[in-house]
């Protein structure tokens, strides 16, 4: 039987019954707590001793979620806490929660009609995700979107996962400043690099191409990769290298058959953050695009500008799902790398 501390008050409540009834021995620790004799103990003592905790477990979840020992000042900041968490959630999700309805808006006008409050059929309409789907202004910026995304995740994963794999060598030098260099994109104000960008690319003739706009947004996928890699690598046991090295397998299969395997969840998990970063992005394609590079933050962009139009909704709502679906597989990766370090020797 295993004793655990957040069980020292119910053990303490079952003393006087226990003693009693079944005659089971208590003693204090070194903190005072009075604890069953698990050293003597019998079976049926243990049984009972065990299944009395359960049901005090459960009493306890059902009447409060809060420690006994709380004083009156930690649970109004209990509380105040939870609605202060509460209110920022509300901050952040009520602008998505007038969005979306927005986009099914009959009128071309970004305000809620007698119809949609009234919940009329006919105060709904999908023409503006028709006219999402048909235009070619906006099929066209779908399609820079994905092709400049997918290119820029494949070299930022890349690029970000061999870093990784090397900032994680044990006797790596100067780990501290590569760390740095290498996540700066996160910290520089993306308008700095927007500008450096822009005056280098006009040098070399890569500003308004489709490779400088790839290449750009790898250098601003490539920290998250960096970032969810290295912490897969942190639990990773080196022991399951050396087991294969000297088993005869050779740099080339260790690396393939044993860390591949393992880091994989935060790979992908580093490719999705890129992959998001850049279909999102439209400061850095309004420096070093052009018009063929319009994708759609930027033709959303544009449209706010030139023409106001519920097909911005419609669009912002198809990026809301996308954003959803990608946080879901974030969060099954990371239950699934849990797992993962759960089966892996220490």
């Amino acid at each position: 039987m295993i004793l655990h501390d957040y069980d020292y008050e119910i053990y303490a409540s079952l003393r006087e019954e226990a003693q009693d009834k079944l005659k089971i021995t208590y003693v204090t620790d070194r903190y005072g707590n009075y604890i069953p004799d698990i050293e003597n103990i019998t079976s049926a003592q243990e049984e009972w001793l065990l299944k009395k905790v359960e049901e005090a477990r459960k009493i306890k979840v059902n009447v409060s979620s809060l420690p006994p020992y709380l004083s009156i000042p930690e649970r109004i900041w209990h509380y105040t806490f939870w609605i202060i968490c509460g209110a920022v959630l509300f901050f952040l999700i009520f602008p998505l929660l007038v969005i979306i309805p927005l986009s099914f808006n009959e009128v071309p006008f970004f305000t809620f009609t007698k119809k949609m409050l009234a919940f009329d059929p006919d105060g709904y309409s999908l023409q503006w995700y028709n006219d999402f789907f048909t235009s070619l202004n906006w099929q066209g910026a779908v399609r820079n979107s994905v092709f400049i995304a997918f290119f820029a995740t494949i070299i930022s994963t890349f690029l970000g996962t061999l870093a990784s794999l090397g900032l994680s060598r044990p006797h790596m030098p100067y780990r501290t400043l590569i760390m740095s260099l290498l996540i700066s994109p996160m910290i520089v104000p993306l308008i700095i690099s927007a500008a450096g960008m822009f005056f280098f690319y006009s040098r070399i003739g890569l500003q308004g191409t489709h490779l400088g706009v790839i290449l750009a947004h790898a250098a601003l996928g490539t920290p998250f990769v960096v970032i969810t890699v290295t912490a897969t690598l942190t639990g990773f046991d080196n022991n399951l290298i050396r087991a294969s090295q000297s088993l005869g397998a050779p740099p080339t299969t260790t690396f393939f058959k044993v860390i591949v395997p393992l880091i994989t969840p935060g790979v992908i998990s580093g490719a999705l953050f890129a992959f998001v970063t850049s279909f999102d992005e439209v400061v850095v394609v309004l420096f070093v695009g052009s018009y063929k590079q319009r994708t759609i933050p930027w033709q959303m962009f544009s449209g706010i500008r030139e023409q106001i139009s519920p097909t911005i909704l419609s669009a912002a709502t198809l990026l809301i799902l996308i954003t959803i679906g990608m946080l879901t597989t974030l969060e099954l990766l990371r239950r699934r790398t849990e797992r993962l370090r759960g089966v892996t020797p220490s």
